[in-house]
């Protein structure tokens, strides 16, 4: 099965910048999202990010826009997450989903069932002064 791995979290002072990276294997699907989500202790879980396998088109969640950058390195196959300027509303535990199955961020909204929806484990981002 196809599972990402995410990478680069930590604990930082509000302010400073933390860089996620997201790795998978290819499959069988060329077009696709892949897609950041967070949960917060006590708050549902909400896609932060997603990026388009064909064309690269992003979309971001009101929150963090302008602060933090997907963007995807295909020579490697893995998606990134820039995250500047974290604030303390920022912590959660992130996870990266390649394919969702249903994404909700900005102005995208989809819904596939026959998307992979694979999730990462999650990887931690705490941001406390």
């Amino acid at each position: 099965q196809l599972r990402p791995v995410e990478s680069g979290g930590g604990s930082v002072q509000p302010g400073e910048s933390l860089r996620l990276a997201c790795t998978f294997s290819r499959f069988s699907s060329d077009d696709y999202w892949v897609a950041w989500f967070r949960q917060a202790p006590g708050k549902e879980r909400e896609a932060v990010s997603c990026i388009n396998s064909v064309d690269d088109t992003t979309h971001y969640t009101s929150a963090v826009k302008d602060r933090f950058s997907i963007s995807r390195d295909r020579s490697k196959n893995v998606v990134y997450l820039q995250m500047n300027n974290l604030q303390p509303a920022d912590t959660g535990v992130y996870f990266c989903v390649v394919d969702p199955k249903n994404l909700r961020v900005g102005s995208l909204y989809w819904s596939h069932s026959r998307s992979v929806d694979a999730w990462g484990q999650g990887i931690r981002v705490t941001v406390s002064s």
